[in-house]
């Protein structure tokens, strides 16, 4: 059995995507995959298992085990409406011993492929963590971000798809200065303590770990910048077989990029809902009747055209 640990983060507000997410990774795996999921919450609310409960009528391949997390983050900075719990994957190596490296991944996101092979041919030696470039040197608000913490924006990575090398950032103490840093008011977050403390002990991992929705209006419209990063075929699987990550508009509540690919995970997925499913389908539609033509024409444009190339 390939056994595969993975923790998430999560509260009740995203027990639906959450589901979906665990459903989408559940249904990619290979047959000999085993994965350890780990779930990790708040003391302070009882999370809804029963609804998790339901991925048993569908897969056999996955225990979940479910952490607390104390009020150690109750005190850290919000910003943009994320909360506290997005600081919860800076404890993993605390709440996790059972394992020396582990992957973590948001909820918002769409697994399209079986982790084993990435997990496994991902040695992070010396490095603390390995993920995927944001981007963040192409844009020129963030690269200023960067600059004012004098950190390389070219080398920062997204913290919503990980690989933690536990061993490391336990034996060298860097969970305690992940908590320091999160007293401070930094714009990202855990993203910005992350690159801070880890700054040059990150490793880089192709870009199908985690395709966000910068990196598909690059490769749409400045697929040069990317080429200069990653491969011809880098780029392709990721559109192919990559870790979708929703970090923008959420497809649940509105029409965004790969929108489709999340409803279609959804309408197979235990959690499947018909009112939901309609409501959600027919209040876009009627947001679609009350546009204009030519704004309705624009649309069809996009779709037909910029959509069908990142397919």
């Amino acid at each position: 059995m390939n056994r595969i640990p993975i923790a998430f983060a999560f509260d009740n507000n995203l027990i639906l995507p959450a589901g979906v997410c665990l459903s989408s990774l559940l249904a990619n795996a290979k047959e000999d995959t085993f994965y350890d999921i780990f779930i990790l919450h708040s003391q302070s609310e009882e999370l809804k298992e029963d609804v998790l409960n339901k991925l048993a009528l569908h897969f056999k391949n996955y225990e979940i085990h479910y952490r607390t997390v104390d009020d150690t983050f109750d005190a850290a900075y919000q910003i943009r409406g994320i909360n506290t719990v997005t600081y919860y994957r800076l404890l993993i190596p605390e709440l996790i011993p059972e394992y020396d490296k582990i992957i973590y991944s948001d909820v918002d996101v769409i697994f399209q492929d079986d982790l084993s092979d990435i997990f496994h041919s991902t040695d992070l030696g010396d490095y603390y963590l390995a993920g995927v470039k944001s981007l963040a040197h192409l844009m020129p608000e963030t690269q200023k971000h960067y600059e004012k913490l004098q950190i390389d924006s070219s080398q920062c990575i997204y913290a919503g798809n990980l690989i933690l090398n536990s061993q490391a950032l336990l034996q060298d103490r860097i969970v305690e200065k992940f908590k320091a840093h999160a007293l401070k008011q930094y714009e990202f977050q855990d993203m910005d303590i992350i690159n801070i403390v880890c700054a040059n002990r990150i490793k880089s991992l192709p870009p199908s770990f985690c395709v966000t929705n910068y990196f598909t209006d690059f490769a749409i419209h400045h697929k040069q910048e990317l080429l200069d990063i990653w491969t011809e075929t880098e780029i392709s699987e990721a559109f192919l077989k990559g870790i979708i990550h929703y970090n923008g508009p959420k497809p649940w509540k509105t029409c965004c990029v790969n929108f489709d690919i999340w409803w279609e995970y959804y309408r197979k997925s235990p959690f499947f809902d018909e009112k939901f499913y309609y409501d959600f389908f027919e209040n876009q539609m009627n947001a679609l009747d009350r546009l204009s033509l030519w704004k309705r024409i624009k649309i069809l444009i996009r779709y037909f055209i910029f959509g069908r190339t990142q397919k």
